[in-house]
């Protein structure tokens, strides 16, 4: 059973701190939604929370312990999901994740199309898939929902839902509602 904690978090981007004293405590099955404005810093904080950008101050905790002191080993607990798809054009979808992970996001039939192919809304789908495939205890989500059709947000709420009930924990910046029960909810 694994814990998250953040404490008092500060970040800057770029010269101009965007976010300070950010704290919460995450439990396995647990699922945080960041929301705010356009550059309230929701992005921000989830790359700080991958150790993709230093924090100013406070510290994040993985069962106690200093997450980011190793960064290599942070990294394998994440399954990573940011604005870019980070979609290979040349390579089909089932040369990017495993054919039953396609499956779940409901592009077998695409399996071996090239990606360059894909409407941005698949290219999406494919990069929901390969965090799935990850089967990571933290997934940390920016915009996941951005381009998804309504059957496949639904695709992508069960599969959240399949996360928490093994579980794994979900942070996921969003301006659409996600509709799972008992999610946290930090205002940025």
């Amino acid at each position: 059973m694994h814990l998250l904690t953040a404490q008092k978090l500060a970040i800057f981007r770029g010269e101009r701190l965007v976010l300070q004293g950010v704290s919460f405590e995450l439990r396995p099955g647990g699922i945080l939604l960041l929301r705010g404005a356009n550059g309230a810093g929701k992005s921000s904080l989830l790359r700080a929370l991958a150790g993709l950008t230093p924090l100013a101050s406070g510290e994040l905790f993985w069962d106690n312990l200093p997450a980011l002191a190793d960064r290599e080993a942070h990294a394998q607990r994440i399954a990573w999901l940011g604005h870019q798809d980070a979609v290979k054009p040349v390579l089909t979808p089932a040369e990017q994740v495993p054919e039953t992970a396609l499956a779940l996001v409901g592009l077998e039939k695409f399996a071996n199309l090239p990606s360059r192919f894909l409407s941005a809304g698949q290219k999406r789908r494919l990069a929901i898939a390969r965090v799935a495939a990850a089967q990571k205890p933290l997934w940390l989500l920016d915009e996941p929902t951005t381009g998804l059709d309504a059957a496949s947000i639904q695709r992508f709420l069960e599969l959240c839902a399949a996360q928490r009930q093994r579980g794994g924990m979900i942070i996921a910046s969003t301006h659409t509602p996600i509709e799972l029960p008992n999610t946290q909810v930090l205002a940025l």
